[in-house]
């Protein structure tokens, strides 16, 4: 395998040099540990969602196995579909402290609640207390469709891989 100088012809076609295509993208997908990239995506959409939440937008993204939500009331919610997680990120348009807290090796997340659609209802079970909440102005119908694309992404066995357990929940 030869060497491809920095200022030779990118080899992928572009026509530019290596040293402005290729190269550059090589060099930022070695700095950043795939964790570290989905750390910078996560943040980056708890930031846009807390944002949309305080111009009381209604929204469902997708990111992975998360689902970001908000109501026309100014609230938001990360939800995670593998083992049915939430928290909230946002209430009445003002941002709430975000529970995210990442090691070289994970990203772990401070979830407050469970989540369940049943009846087309959007219901929380606080970790807590156990108390069961039904919420009314969730986008209930958007957050299901994005449940069902992201379970026909990602196999049984992945999603079952998304959560490692602690020694304390051992």
């Amino acid at each position: 395998m030869t060497k491809i100088g920095r200022n030779e012809p990118c080899p992928c076609g572009s026509g530019i040099k290596y040293k402005r295509c290729c190269l550059r993208k090589e060099s930022e997908s070695e700095t950043l540990s795939p964790v570290h990239q989905l750390k910078i995506s996560l943040m980056a959409e708890i930031e846009k969602i807390t944002n949309a939440a305080q111009r009381n937008e209604e929204i469902v993204r997708e990111l992975g196995v998360f689902i970001f939500c908000t109501t026309s009331k100014g609230d938001a919610w990360l939800l995670e579909i593998a083992e049915s997680d939430a928290v909230q990120l946002a209430r009445e348009g003002k941002p709430l402290d975000v529970p995210v807290d990442e090691n070289p090796e994970t990203i772990e997340i401070s979830w407050s609640h469970t989540f369940a659609i049943k009846d087309r209802q959007f219901y929380l079970t606080a970790y807590a207390d156990k108390t069961e909440t039904c919420l009314e102005n969730m986008p209930t119908q958007r957050i299901h469709a994005a449940m069902r694309r992201i379970r026909k992404k990602y196999s049984e066995e992945q999603l079952s891989q998304v959560h490692i357990s602690s020694p304390e929940t051992e």
